[in-house]
């Protein structure tokens, strides 16, 4: 009975969410944009697709599609997902993610992927309490940030990522995103 109601007060927020919220893909071959890093056969791809995904850093402007693609990796994958923002969030906060992460590893056999928006506002210092759990596989790692990874990451955790490079959204793609807004009859203002 509660999951009904809950299913049901998250369909009716889902209808008054902001119109790019609704259109956010949640597919693969819905996202648009980014073909050279998630297209066919790209190793990225193939990573998510076999659920092999190591840690990454997506480096890219705002409206490029970080968040995005990570919250379609969250919907690809068996493992766990947790969401924390650098803005928001502190080290305790982590603390417990972390602990949490190694109670789901040890009783579910389940990975935990960690997403963390806004990578690059964490100091050097901070983002050292990632290193040990990024090492012993505790958690994945998808760090999202607008900086260049090379100077705002630090080295040891930069050196056990794989870095993406997200470019901007050329005007065709957002001839299609918009096309398809205007469309869907479903999520957008078709």
């Amino acid at each position: 009975m509660n999951d009904l109601f809950d299913k049901r007060l998250k369909a009716k927020f889902k209808d008054l969410a902001p119109l790019a919220e609704r259109m956010r893909p949640d597919k693969l071959e819905d996202f648009v944009g980014q073909d050279e890093i998630v297209g066919p056969g790209t190793p990225l791809r193939k990573a998510i697709e076999e659920d092999k995904l190591v840690s990454i850093i997506l480096w890219g402007p705002p409206g490029s599609g970080k968040t995005t693609l990570a919250r379609i990796i969250a919907k690809m994958t068996r493992a766990h997902f947790e969401s924390f923002s650098a803005v928001t969030s502190g080290i305790p906060a982590l603390k417990k993610v972390i602990e949490e992460a190694k109670q789901r590893r040890k009783y579910n056999l389940q990975k935990t992927i960690l997403f963390v928006d806004e990578l690059h506002r964490f100091n050097k210092t901070q983002q050292d309490a990632f290193l040990p759990y990024v090492e012993d596989g505790t958690i994945i790692l998808i760090g999202a940030t607008t900086e260049n990874p090379s100077f705002e990451v630090n080295s040891p955790l930069l050196s056990r990522s794989s870095v993406y490079v997200l470019k901007p959204l050329s005007p065709d793609d957002l001839k299609k995103i918009i096309k398809r807004a205007l469309e869907d009859r479903e999520k957008g203002l078709g």
